[in-house]
């Protein structure tokens, strides 16, 4: 073989190898369940190889031009079967038992992510990478996320403790116990759960309850801004705390993802502004 010949083999060889892992990937089609699984496939860089989401789906905006395929309740398993997929991304406690049990049954491959704690995020992204072949853009994003996490962390170990109630609604109103990643962000920025003791993950208290608690920051949706502020309009005289409202994006503390982490940071610093505000039982 002569040598410019030679030498045109080697590139190809060379750039078809360099192609491989786009291939790949392209060659991947995945249908996420839920809107936090959208968000990991994305962040883990498997962007790509979306083809279908779960309603709701909405972040990043390229996954809004992507067709839905129902909610966690009920899934469209004819759309699903349509798109051909190669993978389908599951939220292990989310997806009913029934859908999951309907996946297996005609044999999709089904990859099931279970976010129980705040570091649980950086663990779906690294498994995420390993069964899509994005490997390295994953475990830069769970790198990324870690760090972030942590420095928010050290920021708040010693926090003077303030009471916060997580509020969903106002009539009647529901919390969220210490099961949720939510409730552990309110602890990691050294705030106490005033409901961590639900027994169940969300529940309804009674405003005799709410009351109860005196709390010091009501964290609530901004969507829910004006009922919140009517709802505690009405006991103005009758609680002993007037807490403090701050509204937080639901998608940036009640979404598992990577965004997670920008919804702790908010919180972390009204937190901080009313700890300011409010001077200490020594002081």
């Amino acid at each position: 073989m002569n040598q410019p010949i030679s030498r045109r083999l080697r590139a190809i060889t060379l750039a078809a190898a360099l192609l491989l892992p786009a291939v790949a990937l392209a060659a991947e089609r995945v249908i996420t369940l839920a809107p936090h699984l959208a968000e990991l496939v994305c962040a883990a860089g498997g962007c790509e190889s979306l083809v279908a989401v779960g309603a709701y789906s909405d972040y990043p905006p390229e996954v809004r031009r992507l067709p839905q395929v129902g909610d966690v309740a009920q899934l469209n398993l004819e759309a699903v079967l349509a798109l051909q997929p190669t993978r389908i991304i599951a939220w292990q406690g989310g997806t009913p038992a029934a859908q999951m049990a309907r996946l297996t049954a005609i044999k999709l491959p089904v990859t099931s992510l279970r976010i129980d704690q705040l570091d649980d995020v950086a663990t779906a992204l690294i498994e995420l990478g390993t069964v899509l072949g994005t490997g390295e853009v994953a475990a830069v994003a769970a790198q990324r996320y870690r760090q972030q996490l942590q420095a928010l962390r050290a920021a708040h170990v010693e926090a003077r403790p303030l009471r916060v109630l997580y509020q969903i609604e106002t009539a009647p109103v529901y919390s969220i116990n210490r099961q949720s990643p939510i409730s552990e962000a309110i602890t990691l920025c050294g705030g106490v759960n005033v409901f961590a003791d639900l027994p169940t993950l969300a529940a309804p208290v009674s405003d005799e309850a709410v009351l109860a608690a005196q709390p010091q920051l009501v964290v609530h949706g901004p969507g829910d801004t004006a009922a919140v502020t009517a709802y505690w309009a009405r006991f103005a005289k009758a609680a002993r705390v007037r807490p403090q409202l701050v509204a937080i994006d639901p998608d940036l503390l009640a979404r598992s993802g990577p965004r997670l982490v920008q919804g702790v940071q908010q919180l972390c610093d009204a937190l901080d502004g009313l700890r300011q505000q409010t001077p200490s039982p020594a002081g």
